[in-house]
């Protein structure tokens, strides 16, 4: 890590990045990424990977569930749960709020799962009732439900508390299993008291870092899970994926020992243990001490006012969302349909002009109706930052830009 002496670090300016992912990412954190290059098993490393392990237990609020940090995208970690929790031939039951959903289904058909999709409307959620009226009939127990907490697609916040209450008082020995790349550190989830399975999300959204580590939190059930099976004879569906590999050496790392199966990406976990420590109140050499950290609680309590913020005024604007219910809008992005007469050609190229990148939409029945903005990590905690208003600003003055020329044709 960085010295005490080391001289403080700015990026080089750049226009503001507020996709859903990647993200802008905090000075402390591309300094680290720059480390110099280390062996993966240094003794100066180990500790370094041992605190990411820890660190993102904090961050799920769980006291025992099973980090893998693996180099990859948030996609391996539906590999990882097709390729160890579910056999061929197997029942999932995968809740769509979007894009994500198809997604998932394609990834567990891949390995040979049996896939039933509940579908929500666009911007809806699946109710309850039609989750548990398909538990309910299932002739056999579905071995995972799993579910998008945000749909980047769509920018739709499923209620995680509920869906996995549901599972475990319909069908107990179903594994929850919850795709929350674009929900963890920007949204609350309490693992351990909502009783999840798995969680996995990647390390380029609201957890602060570079593209380019999976993240996957497992629970004891599951990890239980996949030793029957391993015990049963029947090999993981995949290799690199395979928890027979990574287990090992995650819990080397965290005991303080070098293993090796692959080589981690060792300069993005120097990047990823500093944006931890900025989300769970830790200080390291190269912080700037002068800048309070916000404890968990008021991290999302800061995420949902930066939404409340940039909705209000695209809303004062006459934008609309996707979401059709305000309680199932993400708190670290929006989903907003154009204004009539407006298109993404009329819009991005004029928010880009103020320095502000944004994503165009995703769905692709409504692709080109609708625009994406991220606002989570760095841009909403850091208070020495202004991004939320860049944000509303460039918004406001993009919009009138497109007034005025439209009124001179």
């Amino acid at each position: 890590m960085a010295s005490a002496s080391a001289p403080p670090f700015k990026q080089d300016p750049h226009k503001l990045l507020v996709i859903p992912g990647p993200i802008e990412v905090a000075d402390e954190v591309l300094f680290a990424n720059a480390h110099p290059s280390m062996s993966h098993v240094s003794p100066d490393f180990v500790p370094v990977f041992g605190d990411c392990i820890r660190m993102i237990r904090e961050v799920l609020l769980t006291k025992d569930a099973q980090p893998f940090l693996i180099s990859g995208s948030g996609t391996l970690g539906w590999d990882q749960v097709a390729a160890n929790l579910v056999e061929p031939g197997e029942n999932a039951l995968v809740l769509n709020t979007g894009y994500f959903g198809d997604s998932f289904t394609d990834c567990l058909e891949t390995y040979g799962a049996r896939v039933k999709q509940l579908k929500a409307p666009v911007g809806g959620v699946v109710p309850l009732a039609d989750l548990t009226a398909a538990l309910t009939a299932a002739p056999k127990p579905y071995k995972v439900v799993t579910f998008t907490h945000v749909d980047t697609s769509t920018g739709v916040l499923s209620d995680a508390a509920a869906i996995a209450e549901t599972v475990r008082r319909v069908s107990p020995s179903t594994l929850v299993v919850m795709d929350a790349v674009c929900s963890v550190a920007s949204e609350e989830i309490r693992f351990d008291d909502w009783d999840l399975d798995v969680v996995l999300t990647a390390s380029q959204k609201g957890l602060g870092a570079p593209p380019g580590l999976s993240v996957l939190l497992a629970s004891q059930r599951a990890v239980g899970v996949w030793q029957a099976r391993k015990e049963s004879g029947v090999r993981e569906g995949s290799y690199y994926a395979s928890w027979s590999k990574w287990l090992p050496i995650m819990k080397a790392y965290e005991a303080g020992q070098a293993a090796y199966f692959a080589t981690p990406p060792v300069n993005l976990i120097y990047a990823f243990h500093a944006s931890l420590a900025l989300i769970t109140g830790k200080k390291s050499a190269q912080f700037d001490d002068s800048v309070a950290l916000p404890t968990l609680s008021e991290r999302f309590a800061l995420h949902r006012a930066a939404s409340q913020r940039i909705k209000s005024a695209a809303f004062a604007l006459g934008l609309t969302q996707l979401p059709t219910d305000a309680a199932h809008a993400a708190n670290g992005m929006s989903a907003l349909y154009f204004p009539a007469g407006v298109t993404a050609a009329d819009l991005l190229p004029r928010l880009g002009a103020r320095g502000v990148i944004v994503a165009g939409g995703l769905l692709a029945t409504h692709k080109e109706k609708y625009f994406r903005i991220g606002h989570m990590g760095v841009s909403v905690v850091d208070p020495r930052r202004a991004d939320v208003e860049t944000i509303v600003k460039a918004l406001e003055g993009a919009l009138k830009e497109i007034e005025e020329v439209k009124a001179r044709k």
